[in-house]
């Protein structure tokens, strides 16, 4: 069999849970959605995917992200400068029948957008707060708390969320940027997955900066 019938891609349509529930979305190619995952006007890119459970309201997901279970984009805000902080105030609809939901505290919150690079991994539990930029190659821990943006290819953990140690030296990562291998078509991406699994990564870039490979 000839190798290139190995690189015919799969469907790339959107696979979504049964379970899950989106509501304003738009989902990337080979996009994939878990058990019972919320979203909430939500853009996820190509390869993108939501582990179960996870919620996201008003964010942006680059492309191959690796979103873990349990975990929380742009975690709900209220309004604590108001006399009550519960929804009674911004969402009164659900208990009295004439009062309609707070457009204003709604507006408030679709501004403060939460925007995901591309290839970030958001680990099992973390919550990104609202308002923040993850940028490319960043990688969030497990049950972290993020406050404060974080920086291309920076690993950070802790409750607040703090800058552990970089992915790749800054050489490294810029290269890796101006490659933007997140873009690549599908086939050249597939030919290119056997490199990424056994080469050193200053060995891939040496051979894939070429762009007539």
């Amino acid at each position: 069999m000839d190798r290139s019938e190995h690189l015919v891609p799969k469907d790339p349509e959107p696979r979504i849970h049964p379970t899950a529930e989106l509501k304003g979305c738009k989902l990337g190619r080979y996009a994939s959605i878990g058990e019972r995952v919320v979203l909430r006007e939500v853009t996820v890119g190509d390869f993108s995917y939501f582990e179960r459970h996870s919620e996201a309201i008003y964010a942006t997901i680059g492309k191959f992200c690796s979103i873990a279970a349990n975990s929380r984009v742009n975690a709900l805000d209220h309004p604590i400068e108001r006399l009550t902080q519960h929804k009674v105030s911004y969402r009164p609809n659900e208990y009295f029948r004439w009062l309609g939901v707070d457009a204003s505290f709604r507006e408030r919150r679709q501004a403060q957008a939460v925007t995901i690079g591309h290839d970030v991994w958001i680990g099992h539990g973390a919550v990104i707060m609202p308002g923040l930029h993850i940028g490319n190659g960043a990688v969030i821990g497990a049950n972290a708390v993020v406050t404060h943006d974080v920086p291309p290819y920076t690993i950070a953990t802790g409750v607040p969320a703090r800058p552990l140690r970089l992915r790749f030296a800054a050489d490294i990562a810029a290269r890796i940027e101006r490659l933007a291998w997140w873009d690549w078509p599908v086939e050249k991406l597939a030919r290119a997955v056997p490199d990424m699994q056994a080469m050193p990564i200053e060995a891939f870039l040496d051979r894939w900066e070429d762009s007539a490979v």
